[in-house]
């Protein structure tokens, strides 16, 4: 997921197919792991936590890769062209992705640091909600319809990102709090 997130502020920074490219590939690695995660729970017969929670936190990080896919193939599609707001908002969820990673390798040995990287996390979605808003108010002071429609699409799929990172935060906060 980290690569993939970078990928996105890269591609934010300086939007070109090629930067575009490496997002959408990380988007296919993160679906292929999801597939495997649900294939392994699939076979297993005893999971070390809840298989439902292993579900919905694959299922959450896997969406934060679509989001960034989306984000990417809009802009190229639409034409939109970067911004500071973008940026922001490209950069937080990255920060996101960054933080539920070391939250997850962190659950086992040291669930005190998960659960503060979760905070953390939590924290970068809010940052990320505040640019959307943000965003929106300077896109609506526009006349041109067409932009306002094409980029508050983009917007949406960076503030979509970072609910599902707060959402891999929830969950992994779940799974602390259930084993401990």
């Amino acid at each position: 997921m980290q690569g993939g997130l970078k990928a996105l502020v890269d591609f934010v920074e300086d939007p070109c197919r090629d930067k575009g490219l490496a997002v959408e590939k990380a988007e296919h690695e993160a679906d292929e792991l999801r597939k495997q995660v649900v294939e392994a729970l699939n076979r297993a017969f005893v999971t070390p936590i809840d298989r439902e929670d292993i579900y919905a936190l694959s299922g959450a990080v896997d969406d934060m890769a679509d989001y960034a896919n989306a984000t990417v193939r809009e802009m190229i599609d639409f034409g939109v062209t970067t911004n500071n707001h973008l940026k922001l908002m490209a950069q937080g969820v990255s920060e996101i992705g960054e933080i539920v990673t070391q939250a997850i390798s962190q659950m086992r040995d040291n669930p005190q640091l998960a659960n503060d990287l979760v905070v953390r996390a939590k924290k970068r979605e809010n940052f990320v909600e505040h640019c959307y808003r943000e965003a929106l108010v300077d896109l609506f002071r526009s006349n041109d319809v067409k932009e306002i429609l094409k980029t508050r699409e983009i917007y949406r799929h960076l503030s979509n990102a970072a609910d599902r990172g707060d959402t891999a935060a929830n969950i992994i906060g779940n799974i602390i709090f259930k084993v401990s």
